[in-house]
């Protein structure tokens, strides 16, 4: 890779003028690896960046997810785990080129697809077209992110080779003028290198835009695939933007791996057609907190935490065979000598944790504003975080009752509600069940619905309907509820401080949940990676030290949360787990993870087409 210069010395960035990319006017192949910024803990991103290098690659591949960067309308975070800038210089400091995919609308397995919940706020929305209301928040936020890197770009004296426009938008194509707009928002901004979109052979025949290099995403390599794309772009190069090193979990399925052997034989099948090529995930990471997404193709299936995906680096950083084999197979395509694999991270099995103080959840209503309304609001429409409404986590719906008999939702709960009547549980309503029994009783009873937003839509038509909490009536004998108050459980940092701050109860010989569960992780030594695992517990998230590291559920597949050592320190340390039904007072830490019982992703394809 040249050094870093003021750009007077570059004449030509990368070229897509003949059957070959050129960088300078040499041919040049793109062996690229994607690897989230968001997804990694920042202490770590150095040693992810030079173990991709190691391996022989030449190039990162990023992408920006917009509703990180402006949680709330007009609010922006670059700061900290968030600081792009530094990312991209750290990917030039190790030795990578950058091709950056700035969205808006990013997939990957991220909540909404990247875009900020906010814009559901306004009950005509139509995402990714040229809605007023849609292009004026994408050019808002175009105008507050491109500047901060169009300086990095290769024209400049950055690491910055290739910019995509948009992401996989042949597989949504609602608007004939959004990808030309889109174009022109990163043109008339500053952007000067290779434009490039992204798309699975479906997608590529209308997902185009004029004047931009058409990228393909798949699994699988056939030469019909090469040859199509040949034609469509003759005497252009071709890539694999996103070659598929494995696949992501949903709840209640099984983990996603593919044979490290037929992984390795498409990508030499790829470097033998003369292909440029992106692993997609290189490394995976984690969707901490309540990032990651879900998929609807009939039926709505939320996706795990663990963004492993099966990748050359695991979950935690570490080398995996596909990362061998890989190593050896470029070091084939490098005229230098590879560097030395950077020395693997550290893990630990600490001893296990007693959960010894506890908080019902009906205790922690105080420390949120409560509103009411006549009829349920939906989540991105209460009147909190500054009116950009609440995002994710739980919402809570009370009203009362005088009798009992059928609870229907009507199919208006997103996505996972547990009802209570006098904070009694009876019940789950979800996609699957829609109606429950209310018991009989006497007077007036409170009716209680904790509704979890497991995750929105990250891909297909559905991301069009992807509002949550309740998003209409619920009824009781066919009669709609009313006049309801209801509570903001977002869980947000502030809120998990103010539990730790208050006087926790002793645990007591059976806890009533949902509730908050307190244990102390005592380290004498420097802190390392682990692995948390809640055996005997239901379904719920946890907390260390303030910091979500996602969502847990006893249905599998996974059953393990990486904790990143940086998180931890030495001295005591806070465990918090939210619990939703089945509480242990056991946290246990492994020094591996558990993703749970296999499926190869080839096979799961066979079925599916048969």
């Amino acid at each position: 890779m040249q050094p870093r210069d003021s750009g007077q010395s570059r004449r030509e960035g990368l070229s897509d003028n003949s059957s070959q990319f050129t960088l300078e006017g040499v041919t040049f192949r793109v062996l690229g690896g994607s690897a989230h910024y968001f997804r990694i803990p920042r202490a770590y991103w150095k040693d992810r960046l030079l173990k991709m290098k190691a391996c022989g690659l030449n190039t990162l591949t990023t992408y920006v997810p917009w509703n990180l960067h402006e949680p709330e309308e007009g609010l922006f975070h670059f700061q900290g785990q968030l600081d792009l800038e530094a990312y991209v210089r750290l990917a030039e400091e190790v030795g990578l080129w950058v091709i950056l995919r700035p969205g808006p609308y990013i997939c990957s397995e991220w909540d909404l697809g990247g875009l900020p919940s906010w814009l559901l706020r306004d009950k005509d929305m139509k995402l990714r077209t040229t809605y007023p209301g849609f292009t004026r928040a994408v050019s808002s936020f175009f105008d507050e992110l491109i500047p901060r890197i169009a300086h990095l770009q290769y024209m400049r004296g950055g690491p910055i080779i290739a910019v995509q426009v948009e992401n996989e938008y042949g597989s949504y194509a609602k608007d004939s003028q959004y990808m030309p707009f889109i174009k022109e928002a990163l043109l008339s901004r500053g952007i000067c290198e290779l434009l490039v979109t992204s798309d699975n052979r479906e997608g590529l025949k209308c997902g185009g835009v004029a004047e931009v290099l058409k990228t393909v995403n798949l699994q699988r390599l056939t030469s019909g695939l090469v040859k199509y794309l040949a034609r469509m772009q003759p005497g252009q190069p071709k890539m694999v933007m996103e070659y598929w090193t494995g696949w992501f979990d949903v709840w209640g399925d099984r983990h996603h791996v593919l044979c490290a052997e037929d992984m390795v034989a498409v990508v030499m099948e790829i470097l033998k057609q003369g292909m440029s090529i992106n692993f997609y995930m290189f490394h995976g990471g984690t969707s901490f907190g309540f990032m990651n997404g879900a998929v609807d193709f009939g039926t709505y299936k939320p996706q795990v935490s663990s963004y492993d995906y099966d990748a050359p680096l695991s979950e935690d950083g570490d080398y995996t065979t596909k990362y061998h084999l890989l190593r050896g197979l470029f070091s084939r395509y490098n005229n230098e000598e590879l560097p030395e694999k950077p020395a693997r991270q550290c893990r630990k099995a600490y001893s296990a944790v007693t959960a010894y103080q506890y908080l019902p959840l009906w205790d922690t209503l105080k420390f949120t504003e409560s509103f009411t309304s006549v009829t349920p609001v939906n989540m991105e429409n209460l009147p909190v975080n500054n009116g950009n409404g609440q995002s994710y986590g739980y919402t809570l719906y009370e009203t009362t009752v005088t009798s009992g008999g059928a609870l229907n939702s009507r199919n208006n709960v997103r996505d996972r509600a547990l009802v209570f009547v006098d904070r009694m549980y009876i019940g789950v309503l979800d996609y699957k069940t829609i109606e429950i029994a209310v018991p009989d009783g006497k007077g007036v009873r409170l009716l209680s619905l904790l509704v979890e937003n497991c995750g929105r839509v990250n891909y297909g038509n559905a991301l069009d309907e992807q509002r949550k909490g309740l998003i209409g009536d619920i009824v009781l004998n066919n009669s709609p509820l009313k006049d309801f108050t209801m509570y903001c459980l977002d869980m947000k940092p502030n809120f998990i401080a103010r539990i730790s701050g208050e006087s926790l109860k002793p645990l007591p010989e059976k806890p009533a949940c949902p509730g908050f569960f307190q244990g102390l992780l005592q380290l004498d030594d420097y802190p390392t990676d682990t692995f948390l695992k809640l055996p005997g517990w239901g379904k719920g998230v946890v907390f260390i030290n303030g910091q979500n590291l996602g969502r847990y559920w006893s249905i599998g597949p996974q059953h393990s949360l990486y904790l990143p050592g940086p998180w931890l320190h030495s001295g005591m340390n806070q465990v918090i787990v939210f619990e939703e039904q089945e509480a242990s007072d056991r946290i246990q830490f492994s020094a591996s993870p558990e993703l749970g019982k296999t499926v190869n992703v080839y096979r799961r394809q066979l079925c599916n087409v048969l």
